[in-house]
């Protein structure tokens, strides 16, 4: 008869010194898994299991034989999985017994390709998010195909996964690809494709993708394609985004907007306004592009009236009246 490890009765498990494998393995221990189902849900193989088991029954973890009589009582299986969980997500526990990506190199990355990808259809827990690490674009398909894939391990895939494909497998999944932690984890990936960042950020608001812009962690060559994505959608977007966007960054904008017109009902919405911010005035009038009656419209101003280096910078300007 196979093996249904079980529990060692009496032990708690948190004080023994594992391994993060061997805490791995043991979190997935019921009582009524034998070896072959414990292999199917760590994404082990059965040698590699029936190792890490022997070891566990050496460390006084598992009772012995193969079909032991003592089975863990509910606080046994609940601090199992406390522990678990505390591994994958506490810092601490974090810092004293591995990430998931020491898991992961530790439980994953020995098996061939095909073994990982069969192990990502069904992995859960730990292994789960460790299998985010996984460099394969095939192994990351799998994981969205699992069932238990969540948002979270959608944002360790967006962080970690280095291989374009994957990430365009990732990104097509709409309601990861909304996710805000999602999008800002993709856009700091030096690997995000320039044409997945247009269809990501080309319809987001324009204030959104201005942060995208001066983000000192995005790496340059999104940076680029980024400062293109907001002049396009610059040009083209809703007035009132574009008024959002200047008195937001009080004109630090127009700076990447060179070049750039400004429509008409954008203009008469910022002509619409009182300003008192010297910053401000001093970039709408360094925007070769400012038009002429907005530059009427800041001349008029107390801030301007009382300032004659900010009334000259605007007499000085190509469009003034």
């Amino acid at each position: 008869m196979s093996w249904k490890p079980t529990v060692a009765a009496g032990i708690d498990v948190r004080t023994l010194p594992l391994s993060v494998l061997q805490g791995f393995v043991l979190s997935r221990v019921d009582g009524a898994s034998d070896v072959a189902a414990l292999a199917q849900v760590t994404g082990l193989s059965r040698e590699r299991v029936t190792e890490v088991l022997e070891e566990l029954v050496a460390a006084g973890a598992l009772g012995a034989g193969p079909e032991p009589s003592t089975e863990p009582g509910p606080l046994d299986g609940e601090a199992l999985e406390a522990s678990a969980e505390a591994g994958a997500e506490d810092p601490a526990v974090e810092k004293a017994t591995g990430t998931h990506r020491q898991l992961y190199e530790t439980a994953f990355r020995p098996l061939t390709d095909d073994e990982r990808v069969g192990a990502a259809g069904g992995v859960s827990g730990p292994g789960l998010s460790a299998l985010c690490f996984d460099p394969l674009p095939r192994v990351i398909q799998a994981l969205l195909d699992n069932p238990s894939f969540a948002l979270q391990h959608a944002r360790l895939v967006a962080t970690h996964h280095r291989n374009p494909v994957g990430l365009e497998a990732l990104a097509a999944r709409a309601h990861f690809a909304a996710d805000l932690g999602v999008r800002r984890a993709l856009v700091r990936n030096p690997q995000l494709p320039a044409a997945l960042h247009r269809r990501l950020w080309a319809t987001r608001r324009l204030h959104e993708q201005h942060l995208v812009v001066i983000d000192r962690d995005v790496p340059e060559q999104t940076r680029r394609t980024a400062r293109e994505v907001l002049r396009a959608r610059f040009a083209s977007g809703p007035s009132e985004e574009k008024v959002e966007l200047i008195v937001k960054t009080e004109g630090r904008c127009l700076a990447t907007l060179l070049g750039v017109a400004l429509d008409a009902k954008a203009t008469a919405l910022l002509c619409g306004r009182s300003y008192a911010s010297t910053l401000f005035v001093q970039n709408l009038a360094r925007w070769s592009a400012t038009p002429p009656q907005l530059i009427t419209h800041l001349l008029r101003q107390d801030l301007v009236r009382r300032s004659p280096m900010l009334r000259a910078l605007l007499e000085r300007h190509p469009n003034a009246p």
